[in-house]
């Protein structure tokens, strides 16, 4: 602390520096009626909602989650745990989202922790509307142990999941700072149990696409038996990153049921 700050001012200073280290904006929109909070996949970063921030209804303001071990916190290391992430996430989305109505977003790997941040929100603190996208139900198990796969059989399942650009996995450098990210999030999501009837007090909208190798219709479908509100799905055209290809269409539905007249509230 410098000489003349205040432990008032030093302690406000750690705060914004900690939220600005897992909450980014790529487009602030203080006027904006509601903030969408968004999750990345496994090997995702902050920035995959970028576009989003650009494209997104001026009504909606794009907040999006950095985790550790990628881009400019690739020194840090990754956190394999969805329960320990969602707690190190907290203190920062309460910060970003105080004051105004706010939801959440989730595609695979982010729809669990947000799922598991949803919980740790409740009362007043809680979100319009949780958001999971391309991820069955966390009571709906799958045995996958794909983090123990060596460097190469990893990049593999990476090129058949078409997540991941395919100029990175062709480079041996680019692959050398990426995969240990992408292996600790695997480890993360493939370990991952909910509590046993675990259940948010916020309506869940599901999103997923028709062709999903890692999500069944009746997966996500499962999806609500997790709410004490309203439930729905929607099942758009595509495999597990469907989103690339219907970016509208999704942004546009999330606008409507974030407004305030929305049918799901």
């Amino acid at each position: 602390m410098s000489p003349t700050a205040s432990p008032g001012t030093a302690g406000r200073a750690g705060a914004s520096a900690d939220t600005d280290r897992w909450i980014r904006r790529f487009r602030p929109r203080p006027e904006a009626a509601v903030r969408l909070v968004c999750f990345p996949h496994a090997g995702g970063s902050a920035g995959t909602y970028r576009p989003w921030a650009e494209a997104v209804d001026p009504s909606v303001e794009i907040l999006a989650v950095q985790y550790p071990g990628r881009q400019d916190r690739y020194r840090e290391p990754g956190v394999e745990n969805i329960g320990e992430l969602a707690d190190l996430v907290m203190p920062a989305l309460r910060s970003a989202a105080a004051g105004g109505r706010f939801a959440l977003f989730g595609h695979s790997l982010g729809a669990a922790l947000a799922f598991e941040v949803a919980r740790r929100l409740t009362g007043g603190e809680s979100p319009d509307l949780l958001v999971v996208s391309g991820r069955r139900a966390p009571s709906l198990v799958r045995q996958e142990a794909y983090h123990r796969l060596d460097d190469a059989g990893l990049a593999e399942h990476l090129e058949h999941l078409s997540g991941t650009d395919r100029r990175l996995l062709a480079d041996p450098e680019a692959l050398e700072m990426i995969l240990p990210a992408i292996r600790s999030d695997l480890r993360a999501i493939e370990t991952y149990r909910s509590a046993p009837g675990a259940a948010v007090d916020v309506p869940v909208l599901a999103l997923t696409g028709d062709h999903d190798p890692w999500t069944t219709l009746l997966e996500a479908a499962g999806w609500s038996a997790h709410t004490t509100r309203g439930f729905d799905l929607r099942v758009f055209r595509g495999e597990h990153f469907y989103l690339a290809e219907h970016q509208a269409e999704v942004l546009q539905l999330l606008a409507r049921r974030l407004s305030p007249v929305s049918e799901l509230r």
